[in-house]
């Protein structure tokens, strides 16, 4: 009942929206959420129990499964398990600060922590949008990325292992906001790799690694190659 109440809701704010023409994004937006809410019950069985479960409270800003559609929001999908894990933590702590995601960290036991990051890092990952082609920020991207060894830490194709998140296929906005906030001290990486790498980056370093990591798909072996 409160499923279908939530659609019909959905449904009546896309139609007063008139097919898109005068809102065109809201109503696009509307009409993903409605068909991920659709969508709901038949992954019950694989996402671990019925409707409604907690990790849909993270829809709105990180898209369907945590796979965001929107460069200003990490993608959860994919993550690795540990990765997931750790970040909730460090927000509920305040030790990464966010005046959304700490609230909502605060609000979960560990339990819940565990189940989120079992069920995010199972969901199968896209690249969160579709840049448009630029060869030179592409190959100084690609070059930065080898010469400050990424994949060391990040994995072989940059999916993310143990702590380390998946880069791959992230926002553009997203990466760059986040490679900003290292250099400038921010945001602290428990080991401080990630603060001293950010430290030699300038700002057309970081906006072309952010353009590169957010073309490259997930799970794909082209890493250097393109």
């Amino acid at each position: 009942m409160k499923r279908a109440m939530i659609i019909g809701a959905v449904v009546a704010i896309a139609a007063v929206a008139g097919a898109g023409a005068l809102y065109g994004r809201d109503y696009l937006d509307g009409m993903h959420f409605e068909k991920a809410m659709s969508q709901i019950g038949e992954a019950d069985t694989a996402n671990a129990g019925p409707w409604p479960q907690p990790q849909e409270t993270c829809f709105s800003c990180h898209g369907a499964h945590g796979q965001s559609l929107n460069a200003w929001y990490p993608a959860l999908s994919g993550q690795p398990e540990a990765y997931v894990a750790a970040q909730l933590r460090a927000f509920a702590n305040d030790q990464r600060h966010s005046p959304y995601m700490g609230p909502l960290a605060r609000d979960l036991d560990d339990g819940q922590i565990k189940a989120l990051s079992a069920y995010f890092s199972r969901q199968t990952p896209t690249r969160n949008e579709d840049l448009a082609a630029d060869a030179v920020l592409d190959k100084r991207g690609m070059a930065l990325i080898q010469a400050r060894s990424c994949q060391a830490c990040h994995g072989a194709t940059l999916m993310g292992k143990d702590r380390a998140p998946r880069l791959a296929g992230q926002g553009e906005t997203y990466l760059a906001n986040q490679l900003a906030a290292f250099k400038a001290g921010e945001r602290h990486d428990p080991t401080g790799a990630m603060n001293g790498v950010a430290a030699t980056l300038s700002s057309e370093d970081i906006r072309a690694v952010a353009y590169y990591l957010a073309g490259v798909s997930p799970g794909h072996d082209d890493i250097g190659t393109r």
